[in-house]
């Protein structure tokens, strides 16, 4: 795994990470765009789907609520490529300005799936350092968690 900070010309905050799964895109995106999932393998313990996509349940315009014990998140799905990449934005949950995210798949010829999550957002002045460390440390624990759970549904073949 691999993670990335970096601020931005136009005063946003960028955050990200690679992790690696032997699992086919397919698979890895399985389980990224089907949101009821998440509770299984990711750090977040409840899902709630707010509102439905436009064309597809978990498609472009779906509204999804994540939860930790300690925190709820609100976040709309703006982009969906299959088996290529889910775009989303932060609706609310924590104190960030047009936050954006992206995951974007790739397959090597060696067989590994990359899991290249980023995200861009804005905060008040002088949080930026604490807002890049922590979500730089969630956007690499969940890409982990999801590389790692679509290799184990892959070598299931469920």
């Amino acid at each position: 795994m691999e993670s990335r900070v970096q601020q931005a010309s136009n005063g946003s905050v960028r955050a990200g990470a690679v992790a690696r799964s032997r699992a086919t895109p397919a698979a890895v995106f399985s389980l990224l765009k089907n949101s009821d999932t998440w509770p299984r393998w990711s750090l977040f313990n409840s899902f709630e789907l707010e509102r439905a996509g436009n064309d597809e349940r978990f498609g472009v315009g779906a509204i999804r609520i994540f939860s930790t014990r300690v925190s709820q998140t609100t976040e709309q799905v703006t982009q969906l490529i299959p088996n290529q990449k889910l775009s989303y934005v932060l609706l609310s949950g924590l104190p960030l300005r047009n936050y954006q995210a992206v995951v974007q798949l790739s397959s090597r010829e060696s067989g590994v799936t990359l899991v290249n999550w980023t995200a861009s957002f804005q905060c008040r002045y002088g949080t930026g350092w604490f807002w890049r460390i922590f979500l730089n440390l969630i956007l690499s624990r969940v890409a982990m968690q999801l590389a790692a759970a679509a290799e184990k549904l892959d070598s299931s073949g469920s």
